[in-house]
């Protein structure tokens, strides 16, 4: 991480400027009500004043930003530039996987990388259909894994063929996979054949219509076929978009209620880049003509590493999002170059984002890799999946595509699909191998029970609340904390004398978390005991019943 910054001592003025322009000063609403009243600040008003988001940060107009070109060098997001004087922190899990929350700390940033499953690959071309030679194929291109909370069900779109067809499979504990028998091509588990490239598929659990619960976005012949489905088998195409490259996908920001369409293009020197288009209705608005339409938006740069072996100038592959916690996830498929004799290396790298478009890639190592080693099922050619990733307990599970490759040949071979596993929030964390502090920047919530995502099982966290001059604010101090010696996802902060957080809530505070021998991942305040965290579960996982987590405690 770059340096800290100065010890935080805030000027009062500040903080009371803060609190008075602040809709959500001296409230103490639940997690639903205050969604809802953070996700009204996220329309321009009939004056067209800027855009505020649910953690403060203020769009800059005009929306999205209009570039002329993209920067080879790195650019740092605006909103960690220059912060909020105030973050608001009742959305989501507080994950440090930028500076964004942090004033001033004395710990060691780690970043942490995917483990495959030994089972990998979780599924396999097997099919008539799927063994399309010499490259059988059952593998998301995209697509979409979801947890689907009316049929408790895992349920996997995929690429069944190369580039031959789409097909369905569903699973109990997202490990082993069925592929039904459907009615739509009589004996097969086809939702739609014919040619094709990616796709991506979206559970829409805000959707008005339940006809329209299931949205597909799948590119062929140049442009995007919409469809919309009740149950992701049976599809109505909606409508035909105007042109964009191969490879291009979309996905839904619930922060801002936008659909959002990441579209392959090129640009001089650079023929793998994304533009943005963003729409409020997923059909009528996602009309775009040509692709130049859409503004410049993100692209590989000079800090991607080439392969020694290649020594070719990295660029944008493909990028999917989804929506995990506080932050919009990017998962950043990096092309590399082609070798002459196996499938393209492409790997998986993180990127992170607080305003759905500027985006912090500290972390440049693949999150998750293509295998060096001849004979593994993802020796080639790794992609991500539609949705993210899904919420399994203590477990982030990440679907990928990989591709088995011919020896001597740049053929893709064997296509299947695999699994990777992170903990959960573990992207990055804050280290201490003896004793350190983190202050976070000035924050205010309507919560009142404090929760962190720690590993001091050989250790130990503490955490104390401060005022706008910096001081402790009794009784919350370190003195009167209870020691956290666990290694938990989900651990509730406590302290001698005080109950839970009310006596601050609604006011700008920071927390100073001191950690000796341990590490944090996240933090968050809790309108419960549980220790819902009231932010988003990318594509879901048992037991959430909707977007969001609402069970705290019950979903381990």
């Amino acid at each position: 991480m770059k340096a800290t910054r100065s010890a935080w001592t805030p000027r009062r003025r500040d903080f009371l400027k803060a609190l008075a322009g602040t809709a959500l000063a001296g409230t103490h609403l639940p997690v639903s009500s205050l969604l809802l009243r953070s996700m009204s600040l996220s329309v321009d008003s009939p004056q067209g004043e800027p855009e505020t988001l649910y953690n403060g940060i203020v769009l800059p107009k005009p929306w999205p930003p209009r570039r002329s070109t993209l920067p080879r060098d790195p650019v740092e997001p605006p909103y960690i530039a220059q912060p909020p004087t105030v973050i608001r922190i009742d959305l989501g899990r507080q994950l440090f996987v930028d500076d964004f929350l942090i004033a001033h700390t004395t710990l060691k940033r780690t970043f942490h990388h995917t483990n495959y499953v030994d089972q990998n690959p979780v599924l396999k071309p097997d099919r008539p259909w799927e063994m399309t030679e010499p490259n059988p194929t059952a593998m998301v291109f995209s697509d979409g894994v979801w947890f689907d909370p009316q049929d408790h069900l895992f349920k996997m779109w995929y690429a069944a063929g190369y580039v031959a067809g789409t097909g369905y499979a569903t699973s109990k504990d997202g490990i082993g996979w069925e592929k039904p028998a459907l009615d739509i091509i009589a004996g097969t588990n086809l939702v739609h054949r014919g040619r094709r490239d990616s796709g991506t598929v979206w559970l829409d659990d805000a959707a008005h219509d339940p006809e329209e619960r299931y949205k597909m976005a799948l590119w062929t012949d140049g442009g995007l076929d919409l469809s919309t489905s009740p149950d992701g088998v049976h599809w109505n195409r909606a409508k035909r978009t105007g042109e964009t490259g191969d490879r291009t996908t979309m996905f839904y920001n619930p922060f801002r209620k936008r659909w959002v369409y990441s579209l392959r293009a090129g640009i001089a020197g650079d023929p793998r880049i994304r533009r943005y288009w963003e729409a409020e209705d997923f059909i009528a608005r996602a009309n775009w003509k040509e692709v130049s339409d859409a503004a410049l938006w993100t692209s590989a740069d000079n800090l991607d590493p080439q392969r020694v072996d290649l020594q070719t100038r990295p660029q944008l592959y493909n990028l999917d999002c989804t929506a995990y916690e506080s932050i919009l996830l990017g998962l950043f498929t990096i092309w590399r170059g082609q070798p002459s004799d196996r499938p393209k290396p492409n790997d998986i790298c993180l990127g992170f984002s607080r305003d759905g478009f500027h985006w912090s890639r500290p972390d440049r190592q693949p999150f998750i890799p293509v295998s060096e080693r001849h004979g593994d099922w993802n020796w080639g050619n790794v992609q991500s999946a539609g949705g993210g990733c899904l919420v399994l307990g203590d477990t982030l599970y990440f679907y990928v595509s990989g591709r088995a490759g011919i020896r001597g040949s740049s053929q893709s071979g064997v296509c299947s699909t695999g699994l990777a596993t992170l903990r959960r929030d573990g992207f990055a964390s804050m280290d201490a191998a003896g004793e350190g502090t983190l202050t976070t920047r000035p924050a205010r919530f309507t919560a009142k029970h404090l929760f962190v995502n720690v590993a001091a099982d050989t250790g130990e966290l503490r955490v104390e609340v401060l005022d706008g001059d910096g001081n402790v604010i009794a009784p919350f101090s370190r003195e009167q904390c209870r020691p956290v010696h666990a290694d938990s996802t989900l651990q509730n902060v406590r302290w001698n004398g005080a109950t839970d957080l009310s006596p601050v809530a609604g006011k700008p505070v920071a927390f100073r978390f001191v950690l000796r021998r341990a590490r944090l991942f996240s933090f968050w305040v809790s309108p419960d005991s549980k220790g819902a965290s009231g932010g988003y579960v990318a594509a879901g996982g048992p037991p959430y019943t909707g977007p969001t987590d609402t069970v705290g405690t019950s979903a381990r």
